[in-house]
C-alpha cells in the first residue's frame, strides 16, 4: 500500500467523522446535553472508524506489525493536527476549548478515539494473521 493510500484512507475517515458529527447534531444531540452527546459521538466514531480501518487492513494489508502501528500513528497525527489547526484557525475555537476535549477526568472520551485509531490497524493486522 502506498503512502497515498494511507492519506486517502484518512480523508475517508475524516468524511466519516464529519458524518458522525452531523448525525450527532441533527439527532441525539438535540435531546442530550453537550457532554453526553460528545460521549455518544465518540463511541459511534470508534465503531464507524473501526469498520473503515478493518476494511483498509483487509483490502491493503500492512507488510508488518510495525507498519500497521505506523499507519495508526500517522492517522492519529493527521487527526490531531486537523483538530487543532482547523478548529482553531477556521472554526475560531480557543485553544483551551480544544484542549478540554482531552480531559478524561471531566468525562471526555476523545482520547479513547485517538488511542483506537492508533492501535486498530495493528489489532486488525494481527487478527488477520491469526485467521480471524
Amino acid at each position: 500500500m502506498t503512502n497515498a493510500r494511507y492519506l486517502l484512507a484518512w480523508f475517508v475517515m475524516l468524511l466519516a467523522s464529519i458524518a458522525n458529527g452531523t448525525l450527532r447534531d441533527f439527532t441525539y444531540g438535540r435531546h442530550f446535553s453537550e457532554l453526553p452527546s460528545q460521549q455518544i459521538s465518540t463511541l459511534t466514531g470508534i465503531v464507524m472508524l473501526g469498520v473503515l480501518i478493518y476494511f483498509y487492513v483487509r483490502r491493503w494489508p500492512p507488510n508488518s506489525g510495525r507498519q500497521a502501528l505506523n499507519i495508526g500513528l500517522f492517522w492519529v497525527s493527521l487527526t490531531i493536527a486537523f483538530e487543532f489547526l482547523f478548529f482553531h484557525y477556521v472554526g475560531g475555537r480557543p485553544w483551551n476549548d480544544l484542549l478540554a476535549n482531552y480531559d478524561m477526568s471531566g468525562g471526555r472520551l476523545w482520547p479513547l478515539l485517538l488511542a483506537w485509531i492508533a492501535v486498530a490497524p495493528l489489532l486488525f493486522y494481527r487478527l488477520r494473521l491469526s485467521g480471524s
